[in-house]
């Protein structure tokens, strides 16, 4: 995310940013931490708890960059008023939300021209990948035909298609600025196995087939990059 904010914006710039879906605050501690003036909204109450604990054990600096609101991530309007931000994050939270266009056009109006909207969702173009390479073949062939799938919790949850939302951001006025896979390679690695020796050498591939036809078509999950016009 660092470096699509510094593509966009001139060094230096502090950012206003929306974390929708913030979860443990991980990202948006990593941003706040670079300067940048960050709010996360999290509906959640232990993931919420969790943020909060996060946010409590930096320093007093980085504490004041962050402000922490419970609630859906569909009442934004509720909450901020059109404009109010540079950059929304929306990462790992569409593929719970069974219509996500309100959702997301709710998001876009959040932005201020020129803003960097961001989103991380599971490429469902790409769903047959993982049981193909586990040896699910009829997994495989099931997953051909459709955008629902199960997830490593066991939660029955969609995935979004690239031709599908690059319509929509354009429809939203956060027009489809650049897009990148995400786990090419490293999908089927198991949770929690131990990082590897040559972890740099697995990270610049990742990073390289991730910007990379026909590489990245195949990623477990895709970040579109919207710039609010």
């Amino acid at each position: 995310m660092e470096a699509q904010i510094t593509g966009r914006f001139p060094v230096g710039q502090r950012l206003r940013v929306l974390d929708v879906g913030m979860g443990q605050g991980t990202q948006a501690l990593r941003l706040a931490r670079a300067g940048h003036q960050v709010t996360g909204i999290e509906q959640d109450p232990t993931m919420i708890s969790a943020a909060r604990a996060a946010v409590a054990a930096e320093p007093e600096g980085i504490r004041e960059r962050v402000r922490l609101v419970q609630g859906d991530g569909r009442d934004t309007g509720v909450h901020f008023l059109p404009g109010s931000f540079d950059v929304v994050l929306c990462h790992g939270v569409l593929m719970y939300v069974g219509d996500p266009d309100a959702l997301l056009a709710g998001l876009a109006r959040m932005l201020a021209p020129g803003g960097l909207l961001s989103l991380l969702v599971r490429n469902g173009d790409a769903l047959a990948m993982r049981p193909g390479l586990s040896g699910d073949w009829a997994g495989a062939l099931d997953a051909f035909d459709t955008v629902s799938y199960t997830n490593r919790l066991g939660l029955d949850v969609r995935a979004d298609r690239l031709e599908t939302l690059t319509a929509t951001l354009a429809g939203i006025g956060a027009p489809l600025h650049a897009w990148y896979g995400v786990r090419v390679f490293t999908d089927t690695a198991a949770d929690g196995v131990q990082a590897p020796d040559d972890l740099e050498t697995l990270l610049a591939a990742e990073e390289r087939a991730g910007r990379t036809d026909p590489y990245r078509r195949v990623a477990a999950l895709l970040h579109l990059c919207g710039v609010r016009g």
